[in-house]
């Protein structure tokens, strides 16, 4: 699989439990691309607190709040990012 169709499966999961929650702002799943000097690039997936529910549905594993630097919105709402990382907003 590439690394399009796995987002776009993220996507498509993450889309239906936002709308029935109500379009939480806090509800969001942001990507970053590595490459590392490799010729292909890892993509990783980070989903808020809030998408938990997604993340085991789609057999995420629990990790540590990722930097924002290098981050990417895949979904949710852009008012996630003064939420999901307030200590940024001044920078």
């Amino acid at each position: 699989m590439t690394a399009t169709d796995v987002l776009d499966q993220i996507r498509d999961s993450f889309q239906a439990y936002f709308e029935a929650a109500g379009r939480p702002a806090g509800m969001a799943v942001f990507t970053r691309y590595d490459s590392e000097d490799r010729l292909h690039c890892e993509v990783n997936a980070y989903f808020s607190p809030e998408a938990e529910r997604i993340a085991k549905t789609l057999h995420a594993q629990p990790c540590d709040k990722p930097l924002r630097k290098g981050l990417g919105l895949l979904t949710g709402t852009s008012d996630c990012w003064a939420i999901l990382f307030p200590e940024n907003q001044n920078s």
